[in-house]
């Protein structure tokens, strides 16, 4: 096991203890927001790998502020440039130090640890990502233009038993995020305060929107071994500006055609209101994606992908999309059409207005959940593969006191059937008893939906939050996963970690 990414989770959670005194002071009264401030840190580093070409990663994270010198978050890495590495990527946790000493000129020192893996062929793979633990340590400084800031890091990253091991030095620019936050124990309960005094701490947010969809990648003249339709299952954030402009994160993963084929991208997009129930996106993204060149060729990995989609509301806070795009890799040959369909969730979180009736507002509850994941008694087609140890991260959506909606992420960090970068991506539904803030215990039962490397999983579970403030919990969870296709995968798992809880208004 990588001993550095044991390190890095004790870290993350001595940090989020010593937190705990603040997240209890933080938990309002009954229908108070408080706001917290976090970052979004892109990084970019260029890599030797010895006898291949220099891998070049992209990094995105988003980090939570601690305290005033203390960020906690998660991220990912992936190639855009160098050699041929479509489809390498990485997740991670990360703990990361910044203080300002002289003006605004500051000096910053993080760690991240986690997992991935990828290269020109599956073969290659395990030589460029070894088993697929890493850690990544860095030193650096930056200048803080109000807006953005900033820097360079002198970076050191080094995958377990790998050919990528290394310092070097990266780049790096930051924007500060704000965001407003109710106590847990609100969830469900409709807004009833003063308007001014509910409105302030939203004055600099808007409108989210949380897309589940499943796209169709239909290949224009293939180069690589894969020539069939890859079906991938996506989640997309998108953050507006206004009524009409957004930015966005999407993440994408095959389910079928090419199990576990990844992507990861970021751009700009506007909603054209056609009429009060119908509206037309229209979105540009940049980012990284692929599986391994030879089997499906998007070169360096850089994926340009524009996208227009159609939505009708079904109320005021779901909506049915259907899309239509063209995903190139400018440095590969693959070139797709896509068809797609999605269920659209919006979180009105800025009330539109300062004239907003709260009465109309309602809050809604949230937990992010990261936690250690391992699958033991593994086997494939009736053979045991012994186990895999996982970063696993998992958002929940409260629809009401008993019932919510389970999103999961997770990556090894030790290699399954002797290659790196074996993955999970599910979603699901999940029954909870109702969360009593004078009971630490909340049970809670989960069936998620998904795919692994090797097609479509069924991953069932029974698990437990124990309570140390309003915002804060440890998190226990057990249960199975199936593979449902004609080659069975089966396992066991057990996951431990720390739950971060929250409600937002909604409109």
């Amino acid at each position: 096991m990588i001993k550095p990414f044991f390190s890095g989770l004790v870290v993350l959670g001595a940090s989020l203890v010593t937190n705990i005194a603040m997240a209890q002071e933080m938990a309002p009264e009954p229908a108070s927001l408080s706001k917290t401030e976090g970052m979004i840190m892109l990084d970019y580093q260029a890599i030797p790998v010895p006898n291949n070409p220099s891998i070049d990663l992209m990094g995105f994270h988003v980090m939570s502020r601690v305290n005033d010198w203390l960020y906690l978050g998660v991220g990912a890495h992936a190639p855009l440039f160098k050699g041929e590495y479509g489809g390498f990527m990485t997740f991670d946790v990360t703990a990361h130090a910044q203080r300002k000493v002289w003006g605004d000129f500051f000096v910053n020192a993080g760690v991240s640890a986690g997992g991935g893996g990828g290269g020109k062929s599956v073969e290659q793979s395990r030589v460029l990502s070894g088993t697929g633990g890493f850690i990544k340590n860095y030193l650096g400084l930056g200048y803080d233009f109000k807006d953005f800031s900033v820097g360079a890091n002198y970076a050191k990253m080094k995958f377990t038993n790998s050919a990528i091991d290394h310092a070097q030095l990266n780049a790096y620019v930051q924007f500060p995020i704000s965001y407003a936050i109710g106590a847990y124990a609100n969830s469900g309960e409709k807004v009833a305060t003063d308007p001014t005094a509910l409105w302030e701490p939203l004055a600099d947010t808007g409108e989210n929107m949380l897309t589940i969809g499943l796209d169709n990648f239909l290949q224009i003249k293939p180069e690589g071994t894969n020539k069939s339709t890859i079906h991938v299952a996506d989640l997309q954030f998108s953050h507006f500006m206004t009524q009409h402009a957004y930015w966005y994160l999407d993440m994408g993963v095959g389910y079928s055609g090419l199990p576990l084929y990844n992507q990861l991208l970021g751009g700009l997009g506007y909603r054209f209101y056609l009429a009060p129930q119908l509206a037309l996106y229209g979105q540009l993204g940049i980012g990284s994606g692929g599986y391994a060149p030879l089997t499906i060729n998007t070169g360096a990995g850089l994926l340009v992908y524009p996208k227009v989609s159609a939505e009708y509301m079904l109320d005021k806070n779901f909506g049915l999309a259907l899309s239509a795009g063209y995903l190139d890799a400018p440095k590969g040959s693959s070139k797709n059409y896509t068809l797609g369909a999605a269920m659209n969730y919006h979180i009105h979180a800025g009330g539109g207005n300062s004239n907003s009736a709260t009465t109309d507002a309602v809050f809604s509850g949230y937990r992010f959940n990261v936690f250690q994941q391992t699958e033991f008694d593994v086997k494939y087609r009736d053979q045991a593969q012994g186990k895999v140890n996982m970063l696993s991260v998992q958002i929940d959506n409260l629809i009401n006191d008993h019932i919510y909606i389970p999103i999961q992420a997770s990556v090894a960090y030790n290699a399954y059937r002797s290659y790196p970068g074996y993955g999970e991506f599910l979603g699901g539904i999940g029954i909870q008893n109702k969360y009593d803030k004078d009971n630490k215990l909340q049970g809670f039962g989960q069936v998620l939906l998904g795919t692994n490397v090797h097609g479509l999983i069924v991953k069932s579970g029974l698990g437990l939050n124990y309570s140390v403030s309003d915002h804060l919990a440890i998190y226990g969870l057990l249960g199975q996963t199936t593979g449902i296709d004609h080659d069975k995968f089966k396992s066991n798992y057990l996951g431990l970690g720390l739950t971060s809880r929250f409600s937002v208004p909604n409109w």
